[in-house]
């Protein structure tokens, strides 16, 4: 075998070790820093979103691409869009966010066709899909900006996430919602790389680890909503 080719294979093995041990490391948290490509945010009216016959649900229930992932598959759900929601920082950046000083939580807004599924519905997966009783923290992701919570677009969406509130808690004797239940302010679109993500980063190790278990658990939940 040649210097060449062995010093090749080495670097390579070496590489393989660096990146296995970085990813036990993080211990399944999801990446501080990203990729900044595409980073162009805007902040969208109501109007700018929904269509006639539409209606929009905006939630925060811990890591963006786990949650885009799910609600992106429920028949009647016309689009997804990963952003930020319920801080001071006008145009925040993922990195931004990451440091815990700009309020803001990762947030999905959903836009979504009420004649197919309902905003009862969506609550159900909500509740279902992340942990309510955990504050500032979904699993190993830690801090505000993993903070659950629903803003609610008018009364009705109001008095519905509180009813999905009061049925979560009275099936679950004990332990307490802290999720905030406040009025739809402003909404962030995220920087472009992060819509679809884990649709085109299946193999990222955090996505194998966090985001495609809760994928196949939402699946397993609520096959008879899936497109």
């Amino acid at each position: 075998m040649s210097s060449i080719t062995r010093w090749t294979q080495y670097a390579i093995a070496l590489i393989g070790v660096v990146l296995i041990g970085a990813a036990i490391a993080n211990n399944g948290r999801k990446p501080a820093m990203a990729r900044s490509e595409g980073n162009s945010r805007t902040t969208l009216a109501a109007p700018d979103r929904v269509k006639a016959g539409q209606e929009e649900a905006t939630l925060s229930g811990g890591c963006f691409w786990a949650m885009e992932a799910m609600f992106s598959r429920i028949k009647g759900v016309q689009s997804v869009n990963p952003g930020y929601a319920g801080g001071k920082t006008k145009n925040p950046s993922y990195e931004a966010v990451c440091t815990e000083t700009t309020g803001h939580a990762e947030t999905i807004d959903v836009i979504y066709d009420p004649k197919v599924i309902s905003y009862k519905q969506l609550m159900t997966v909500f509740f279902d899909v992340h942990d309510p009783t955990t504050l500032n923290r979904q699993g190993d992701d830690e801090g505000t900006s993993y903070r659950s919570m629903v803003f609610y677009h008018n009364a009705e969406q109001k008095a519905e996430t509180e009813q999905a509130i009061d049925t979560w808690q009275a099936a679950h004797p004990g332990e307490k919602v802290v999720t905030q239940v406040v009025p739809f302010d402003k909404f962030y679109v995220a920087e472009g790389y992060h819509h679809h993500y884990f649709e085109q980063n299946p193999d990222q190790p955090y996505c194998q680890a966090v985001v495609a278990p809760k994928v196949e658990k939402f699946k397993a939940h609520f096959a008879t909503l899936l497109k």
